[in-house]
């Protein structure tokens, strides 16, 4: 055997190579296990508590701030920073930049921009798009360019969208907020919501028709496709893109389908206008929240139907001669691709495009269920947000819930009662989802620390019990979820007032006053009827804040009913406020005549 002898400046050559290549497989398994595909090396430490959420093994949730004020949608830059726009808009600006400079997630500066005026106080979107921040307060959607290595973009707001009738003629508190999003082809799509529930006669009136064919879907109730980079356009400039939409918030492009996506309000209080029609149950499950596929000339259907996710149909509305079973000509309108249960409140919607989440997570939809106002006497629903698994454009499983826990309430039944109200949502650069919610502006950050690979119906066991079990989000059960006791006020205040001063009178603490402690409910007792018989339209003060929305009149209902709510208002939400007899009503009554 012959010995190969090499010199030591050979064998020094040699033993340098190895070195080298075991220095380069180590630096290569060091960048696999912190490549952008698995980012938890660099993720911050979650809260001890999730910030008070319930998510899946594997999760965890960390508060990237407390309060910022009521806060809609939000949008996260490239390098981290997030944006949020407020409802309404401060003397600081409707407009919030956050930054993290310490890698904690935690925001430590925080910044205001956007001095605007909206004076409905209801804006809502928030997108960042070709070097732009867009965002929208009721009859504007602005834009301001974002400029490289600052937080705060330039603060000129420039008008891209503008409701010009808006402008003209304010359509009031109903549906007018702006979600707005982007396709690939440099367009954006804002929808124009119905200016009442259902198109009638007679806006909320019970019985009241449905106005054929409704004149409102000639600029209402749809979405409209405009120039993303144009300024000034109103909305004479844009394309109709999609009709029968009453009330869109939750509203994404999907780039895997290249189709737009939205999840629709369904209309309010069956067993309020239909009582004939619908039970209160009926009515606190009904109509669905449709989540739609948008193509170009998709007609959803509405004000002439809804969709009835029990019975997987859609079908007539009353007020367009339904009965809550004829679904004549309902194969015209468009099917949505899952009816949630109804008052949900889907507010935002989005596409997950990351990989930080497991794989199953990859395209599908994260929808933001704000929560409902309107489903007493049962447990109000939502509250959370939700997960569909997606492909092809459909979904691909049974939607789930992904994060719960914000009410931080077993059983909610005042909307005012809820601690946070899931509102926006966004994915950061490293695939993290952020989520606003509107009661006092608290930002979660959501990052996902397990083993992918073995993530599965283990991991989801928790959650797939939530939906089953949480009083807001699984279907109430009709007789043993009845929060109420059945007495004649109980009874006609939960069908014709709690869907907007809430079944306890606290009220909402946006469009609605509350009734507990009101100086209007225990005042002179003319004054509390002539309210009800006429209506009353602001701005109004209660309780040291201002109300600005429409209350309809109520003439419709009979002397003993109008008794009966405001003596079972007074005895509940003034401490034992004296009685009204229905002889005093018949009185006031004939003095309006």
């Amino acid at each position: 055997m012959k010995v190969l002898r090499l010199s030591p400046r050979t064998r020094e050559k040699l033993i340098f190579r190895g070195l080298a290549v075991a220095h380069l497989g180590l630096l290569i398994l060091l960048w696999s296990r912190c490549s952008p595909g698995d980012t938890k090396a660099s993720l911050p430490k979650g809260d001890p508590d999730n910030g008070k959420l319930a998510l899946a093994d594997g999760f965890e949730a960390l508060v990237v701030v407390d309060s910022v004020g009521r806060a809609r949608h939000l949008a996260v830059n490239d390098n981290g920073d997030i944006y949020v726009k407020l409802r309404n808009v401060p003397p600081q600006g409707g407009t919030v930049a956050l930054r993290d400079t310490t890698g904690d997630g935690k925001a430590d500066i925080v910044k205001y921009f956007g001095t605007y005026k909206d004076p409905s106080a209801y804006g809502t979107g928030m997108r960042i798009y070709n070097g732009y921040i867009y965002y929208a307060s009721t009859g504007v959607v602005y834009r301001s360019k974002l400029i490289p290595g600052q937080l705060l973009p330039d603060t000129m707001a420039e008008p891209m969208v503008i409701d010009d009738a808006y402008r003209a003629n304010p359509r009031g508190t109903e549906h007018i907020t702006k979600p707005i999003t982007f396709d690939d082809k440099g367009h954006i799509y804002v929808p124009f919501g119905a200016p009442g529930d259902v198109c009638q006669e007679e806006n909320r009136r019970p019985g009241a028709p449905g106005m054929f064919p409704c004149p409102q879907l000639d600029i209402h109730g749809g979405v409209w496709q405009f120039d993303a980079n144009k300024p000034g356009q109103i909305q004479g400039d844009g394309k109709k893109y999609a009709t029968g939409m009453r009330s869109l918030v939750a509203m994404a492009w999907n780039f895997e389908d290249g189709n737009l996506f939205a999840v629709q309000h369904g209309r309010d209080d069956f067993a309020r206008t239909w009582p004939g029609l619908y039970s209160p149950w009926q009515s606190a499950l009904l109509p669905s929240e449709e989540f739609f596929r948008i193509t170009e000339g998709t007609n959803g259907g509405w004000p002439y139907y809804y969709f009835d996710n029990m019975q997987d149909k859609k079908v007539l509305n009353p007020e367009y001669g339904g009965d809550g079973k004829k679904a004549d000509g309902a194969d015209t309108v468009a099917l949505p691709l899952i009816g949630f249960p109804g008052h949900f409140s889907p507010n935002d919607l989005l596409f997950y495009r990351g990989d930080q989440f497991p794989a199953r997570y990859k395209n599908g939809a994260f929808i933001a269920f704000h929560g409902s106002t309107i489903r007493a006497p049962y447990p109000q629903g939502g509250y959370f947000v939700a997960f569909v698994p997606m492909s092809g454009g459909k979904p691909s499983g049974p939607w789930e819930v992904f994060a719960d826990g914000f009410a931080q309430l077993d059983t909610i039944v005042n909307t005012s009662d809820a601690k946070a109200r899931p509102m926006g949502l966004s994915e950061g650069p490293d695939g993290s989802l952020y989520v606003t919610e509107s009661v006092k502006g608290k930002i979660w950050r959501i990052m996902f620390k397990g083993d992918k690979a073995a993530f599965g119906e283990q991991q989801l066991a928790g959650m797939a019990t939530r939906k089953q079990t949480a009083t807001n989000i699984k279907q109430p059960d009709e007789k043993k979820d009845n929060l109420f006791k059945d007495t004649p006020g109980s009874i006609a205040y939960t069908q014709y007032c709690a869907s907007c001063h809430l079944p306890g009178g606290q009220g909402d603490g946006n469009r609605y006053p509350p009734l507990f402690g009101s100086k209007w409910v225990s005042g002179p007792n003319k004054t509390l009827i002539e309210v009800v018989l006429k209506g009353l339209t602001g701005p109004i003060e209660v309780r040291g804040k201002t109300y600005d929305g429409v209350m309809p009149a109520h003439a419709f209902l009979s002397d003993a009913q109008v008794a009966d709510i405001l003596s079972y208002v007074r005895a509940r939400m003034t401490h034992g406020g004296s009685a009204i007899k229905a002889e005093e009503v018949q009185a006031v009554r004939a003095g309006l005549k």
